[in-house]
């Protein structure tokens, strides 16, 4: 198996991470350093901080000059980071010393990688979005196509009292939505420019250094924090929590898809899909599978990535190094769940008679409850619970149906609704309803 199953040819389809698996590349880490050195030195020609033909000059050459990340391998080796021999390799290639000499004026290694990345993470983010209003969408179409399908809700993994499967979609789909609204703050207090120098203190940009880190926010459209965050990950910490909970939202998806389609229960379909090698009845559910998995690695990586957010003093290399290992994983991993979770929304489907049976089949002590408030009108609430509760007994020990029970019991009492699971959901499918109209609103 390969280091990363996100690298991995043989697994590329089991954990994909589509585009955004182009973004984790030392190409693309590259180039993203590459149009920060190009933007700083543009911003800084127009403040006359390097010269103007300078600037142009470097700004072009970010553009168009190729750096190979094999030959940076060497001196990131040596050095901790990659920035010292990417700016070598980079002036080399300019083959105009004089010019090439005011590329990186003032910034430090942690500016452009930090800054670099900022520009990833946002293409990440965009890419994200664009899935999860697709999942959110259709989920909330199929909330509204099945808001009044009965299903048993479950409580302790056994069944509880009626719900709908619109209402369970959409309790799918609520943290989804929540996280799209959430993204607009997100990519204000996280997507920020990092330029401050060797210890944050901006001393080498000399007296415009606040001018040219907003300029250069500007230019690279990313936001100024108006300060020195090398050592304060909270951006990043950010970003990452967002990333975690999606994954979990969508895991918790694929946890409750794991039950219902398990042997004996095979309440939802999930399309075509899960073949065995030995046993051709197996249609194992694989997304789901996927899902949790990568909800379970995510869950671990972010954990993490707390811990490395302890930095001394003004920059930290083993916490920083530590960042680098989590950071790609964890997003990839989120990504992944989420290309899963698109084509399930897409796909699957409930079963109603399924759904419907396994209430049926359950003797009807689903609808205990109902039959416990049915009769409270006719006797104290505690009576009516004891009363019930012993009915629930002698189903369970007889094998009797607590309807049939029910009725010999309190032959005057009208219990036709009681056991009427599409008169028992409650406010489910108005719920469900609820869901789908703010997911067409999107």
């Amino acid at each position: 198996m390969a280091g990363s199953v996100f690298d991995s040819p043989m697994y590329a389809r089991l954990f994909p991470a589509g585009e955004v698996g182009r973004l984790f590349t030392d190409t693309a880490e590259v180039r993203a350093m590459l149009l920060v050195e190009g933007a700083l030195a543009k911003v800084q020609g127009a403040q006359g901080v390097i010269p103007e033909t300078a600037a142009a000059f470097i700004h072009r050459a970010a553009m168009e000059v190729q750096i190979d990340p094999a030959g940076l391998a060497g001196p990131t080796g040596e050095n901790g980071v990659s920035v010292p021999g990417l700016v070598a390799a980079f002036r080399s290639a300019m083959e105009a010393p004089d010019h090439a000499q005011y590329a990186h004026w003032g910034a430090t290694s942690q500016d452009i990688i930090d800054t670099g990345l900022m520009l990833r993470l946002r293409q990440m983010l965009a890419l994200q979005e664009a899935m999860l209003r697709e999942v959110v969408c259709a989920l909330g179409t199929l909330a509204d196509r099945h808001a009044a399908t009965p299903m048993a809700a479950r409580t302790y993994g056994q069944h509880a009292t009626p719900t709908s499967f619109g209402a369970t979609v959409a309790h799918w789909g609520a943290p989804l939505l929540d996280l799209l609204g959430e993204l607009p703050a997100l990519r204000q207090s996280a997507l920020w420019v990092s330029l401050s120098g060797a210890a944050g203190t901006a001393a080498a940009l000399g007296a415009t250094a606040f001018e040219t880190r907003a300029a250069l926010a500007a230019a690279l459209g990313l936001h100024d924090p108006k300060r020195s965050w090398h050592s304060d990950r909270g951006p990043i910490l950010r970003i990452a929590d967002w990333q975690a909970r999606l994954a979990l939202a969508l895991g918790k998806m694929a946890e409750d898809l794991l039950i219902l389609t398990q042997t004996g229960v095979g309440e939802v379909s999930l399309g075509a899909a899960g073949a065995s090698s030995t046993m051709p009845q197996k249609q194992n559910p694989v997304a789901p599978s996927a899902m949790a998995a990568l909800a379970r690695q995510v869950a671990g990586l972010h954990a993490t990535l707390q811990g490395a957010a302890l930095h001394r003093l003004d920059r930290d290399g083993a916490a920083w190094f530590t960042e680098w290992l989590v950071l790609p994983q964890l997003c990839l991993a989120t990504t992944a769940a989420l290309i899963h979770g698109h084509s399930l929304s897409q796909t699957l489907a409930p079963m109603p008679d399924a759904m419907l049976g396994a209430m049926t089949t359950g003797q009807n002590l689903i609808h205990a409850e109902a039959l416990s408030f049915a009769l409270a009108r006719h006797l104290p609430r505690p009576a009516a619970q004891a009363a019930i509760k012993a009915l629930c007994k002698e189903a369970s020990a007889t094998g009797a149906d607590l309807a049939d029970l029910a009725r010999a019991a309190y032959p005057d009492l009208d219990l036709g609704p009681v056991f009427d699971a599409a008169q028992q959901m409650g406010h489910a499918p108005d719920e469900a309803r609820r869901f789908a109209a703010a997911a067409r609103a999107l």
